[in-house]
This record gives structure tokens, C-alpha cells and sequence, in this order.
């Protein structure tokens, strides 16, 4: 058996000075990095004209609606009323504390604003974005794993892996890694091949098919992932606010899947947006 497997991975990448670089930092950077490049890309394959000032549009939006929304998102639905007696704590970033329900829904409102300001229907930009969430997703994950947060129940499992600290000495199931692999990975190559067809798939597909996939991968990791400490288990049983959370999006995805199939709109933005 492999279960004396010890995570003692640096979460600093390098200090220079005083000032250190962390891996999670890092891991947002690249993600939002590679989300915009592959915005890019597929608009380009889609003939949807998105020149500098529209993808940097999109991603300033993007990077707001994630940073207030993943943080107001563990403020309400992880925070458990300790941020409304320390109200201060809410701008503390350096503290941790972001979730990816949060930062979905920031994302999703700040992309009416990117829409307004680009030209480009609300639910195109959803699909592109959503070709493009799992790569951020997939680094954060792994940034996780390197922090040795956000571990998972313990197990006996081969590959069970000692996290230390609160986490204790006994092994546990790495879930940050199989947060990485599906809800990173798999999601990606998904979105990605669909993302490929042509003539692309009607308006909305992507993001009714991802918001399925994430809320089902979630709910399902979430039996081995140990609850925050600070909820524990719902109503003293076996369900957690990551599964809660997740149910809507399951639901949401349904209808926004159903809808991209019934009215078939094309992928495409305003008549004088589209490549000749």
C-alpha cells in the first residue's frame, strides 16, 4: 500500500525580497491567460470578429466578476456569519476564501455588461467563455492541491495522500486532483470538441452542457471531499453546501439546453461583427 504519500509542496513559487510569488496566484494569472486566448480562438473559428478592444473588454469583465463574485460567494455561502462580524475581513484577499458558485455568478452578470459593450449576443459569449472556464479551473485545482487545501475525507485508498497540518496525519482522498481531471480535463476536452463544429452549435449549448457537467462532477466529488469546517454537513446529514449549490446549476443547464435546442439561434454577433 502507497498511503504514506506526503504532500509537502512549497504553495511560494519564489520570493524576491520580501515579496513572494505564490502558486495560486500563478495559477489565476495562466488561467486568465489562457481563458482569453481561447476566447480568441474560437471566435476565430466561429467568424466572430473580436479584435484587442473587445477581448480586453471581455476579460476586464471577466476578472472583476470572478475576484467580487467568488469572494461575495464565500462570504454568503461559506462564511457562516463571521464576515458580517468582521465586515472588514471581506476585503482581506491575502486570506483565502473564493468560491467557484460565486465567481460563476459574477462572471455570468458581468457578462451582460462585455455583451452590451461588444456587440456580441449574451449567450455566444457564454459558450466561448465556457470553452475556455475549464482551463482556469483545471490550474486553480491544482494550485489547491499545492496549498494542501480544500482536501478530501479520509481514505485507505493506494493513492491516499497525508495533506499534515489541520489535515491531520492520516490519508486522504486528494480531491483537488479530481476536481482537476473533471471538472478541468474532461470538461475542457468536451467543450473544446463540440466547440469545433461547423457550423457551429446553436446559441447556448456549451453553457447549458457546462453548467450540467460542472454541477454533476461537483455534486459527485463532494462525497469524498471533506465539508468546510465551519458548515460541516447539513442539517446534520450527509449533503454540503457544494452539493446544495450545485443542484440549481444542474437545473439551470437543463433549461439553457433545452432552449439553445428549441429556438436553434446561430453563432454569431451582429451582422457588421461577422468575418467576411
Amino acid at each position: 500500500m502507497l498511503n504514506d504519500i506526503y504532500q509537502s509542496l512549497d504553495p511560494v513559487a519564489f520570493s524576491v525580497g520580501p515579496f513572494a510569488v505564490r502558486w495560486y496566484g500563478i495559477a489565476y494569472v495562466l488561467g486568465f491567460i489562457c481563458a482569453g486566448l481561447m476566447i480568441w480562438r474560437v471566435a476565430k473559428r466561429w467568424r466572430i470578429r473580436v479584435d484587442e478592444d473587445a477581448l480586453f473588454t471581455i476579460m476586464l469583465c471577466v476578472i472583476i466578476g470572478i475576484i467580487v463574485g467568488g469572494r461575495l460567494g464565500y462570504v454568503l455561502f461559506y462564511g457562516n456569519g463571521y464576515y458580517f462580524e468582521h465586515p472588514l475581513e471581506i476585503f482581506a484577499l491575502n486570506h483565502g476564501g473564493m468560491s467557484f458558485h460565486g465567481g460563476l455568478i459574477g462572471v455570468m452578470v458581468a457578462g451582460i455588461v462585455a455583451a452590451r459593450l461588444t456587440h456580441i449576443p449574451y449567450l455566444t459569449l457564454a459558450d466561448m467563455g465556457c470553452v475556455a472556464a475549464p482551463l482556469g479551473l483545471l490550474f486553480g485545482r491544482l494550485a489547491n492541491f499545492v496549498n494542501g487545501e480544500l482536501w478530501g475525507a479520509p481514505t485507505d485508498l493506494p493513492w491516499g495522500v497525508v495533506f499534515g497540518g489541520t489535515a491531520g496525519d492520516m490519508p486522504r482522498h486528494p480531491s483537488q486532483l479530481y476536481e482537476a481531471f473533471l471538472e478541468g480535463l474532461v470538461i475542457f476536452c468536451v467543450m473544446f470538441l463540440l466547440s469545433r463544429k461547423r457550423p457551429p452549435r446553436p446559441r447556448g449549448t456549451l453553457f447549458g452542457i457546462f453548467l450540467i457537467m460542472y454541477g454533476v462532477f461537483r455534486f459527485l466529488i463532494e462525497f469524498v471531499r471533506e465539508p468546510d469546517v465551519q458548515l460541516g454537513y447539513l442539517w446534520g446529514g450527509w449533503l454540503t453546501m457544494g452539493q446544495l449549490l450545485s443542484v440549481p446549476l444542474i437545473i439551470a443547464g437543463v433549461c439553457v439546453l433545452i432552449y439553445a435546442v428549441r429556438t436553434k439561434k446561430p453563432q454569431q454577433g451582429l451582422p457588421e461583427l461577422i468575418q467576411k
